[in-house]
Protein backbone atom coordinates (compact mmCIF):
# COMPACT_ATOMS: atom_id res chain seq x y z
CA UNK A 1 0.00 0.00 0.00
CA UNK A 2 3.44 1.82 0.73
CA UNK A 3 2.91 2.95 -3.63
CA UNK A 4 -0.75 3.73 -3.31
CA UNK A 5 -0.31 6.72 -0.25
CA UNK A 6 3.22 8.12 -0.41
CA UNK A 7 2.10 10.19 1.89
CA UNK A 8 0.99 8.54 4.49
CA UNK A 9 1.63 9.43 8.45
CA UNK A 10 0.53 8.76 11.54
CA UNK A 11 -0.08 11.45 14.69
CA UNK A 12 -2.11 12.06 17.04
CA UNK A 13 -4.04 14.54 18.70
CA UNK A 14 -4.11 16.60 21.77
CA UNK A 15 -6.29 14.34 23.11
CA UNK A 16 -4.45 11.23 22.20
CA UNK A 17 -6.64 10.30 19.66
CA UNK A 18 -4.97 8.32 16.62
CA UNK A 19 -5.01 10.29 13.00
CA UNK A 20 -3.93 9.21 9.48
CA UNK A 21 -2.66 12.01 7.49
CA UNK A 22 -3.26 10.37 3.44
CA UNK A 23 -1.34 12.96 2.06
CA UNK A 24 -2.04 13.95 -1.91
CA UNK A 25 -3.43 10.21 -3.33
CA UNK A 26 -4.44 9.14 -6.44
CA UNK A 27 -8.67 8.92 -6.81
CA UNK A 28 -8.33 5.04 -7.39
CA UNK A 29 -6.58 4.55 -4.46
CA UNK A 30 -9.34 7.36 -2.67
CA UNK A 31 -11.75 4.46 -4.02
CA UNK A 32 -9.68 1.69 -2.76
CA UNK A 33 -9.79 3.43 0.92
CA UNK A 34 -13.30 3.52 0.72
CA UNK A 35 -13.90 -0.09 -0.18
CA UNK A 36 -11.51 -1.15 2.80
CA UNK A 37 -13.56 1.36 4.78
CA UNK A 38 -16.70 0.00 3.88
CA UNK A 39 -16.05 -3.70 3.97
CA UNK A 40 -14.82 -2.72 7.28
CA UNK A 41 -17.67 -1.14 8.95
CA UNK A 42 -19.95 -4.13 7.12
CA UNK A 43 -18.20 -7.10 9.28
CA UNK A 44 -18.49 -4.83 12.26
CA UNK A 45 -21.91 -4.02 12.13
CA UNK A 46 -22.83 -8.01 11.18
CA UNK A 47 -20.86 -8.92 14.03
CA UNK A 48 -22.48 -6.58 15.96
CA UNK A 49 -25.74 -8.01 15.25
CA UNK A 50 -24.93 -11.42 15.64
CA UNK A 51 -23.69 -10.84 19.54
CA UNK A 52 -27.03 -8.94 19.48
CA UNK A 53 -29.70 -11.77 18.26
CA UNK A 54 -27.54 -14.31 20.27
CA UNK A 55 -28.31 -12.69 23.59
CA UNK A 56 -31.61 -11.83 22.68
CA UNK A 57 -32.17 -16.07 21.89
CA UNK A 58 -30.37 -16.28 25.26
CA UNK A 59 -32.77 -14.31 26.65
CA UNK A 60 -36.12 -15.87 25.49
CA UNK A 61 -34.67 -19.46 25.87
CA UNK A 62 -33.41 -18.32 29.79
CA UNK A 63 -36.00 -19.92 32.47
CA UNK A 64 -35.99 -16.88 34.86
CA UNK A 65 -36.79 -14.57 31.23
CA UNK A 66 -40.05 -16.18 31.57
CA UNK A 67 -40.74 -14.95 35.31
Amino acid sequence: METDFPGLTADVNVSGDGLVRLGSIRPEAALMLAELIVSGLTAETASHVDTTAEGAMAARRSPSAAA
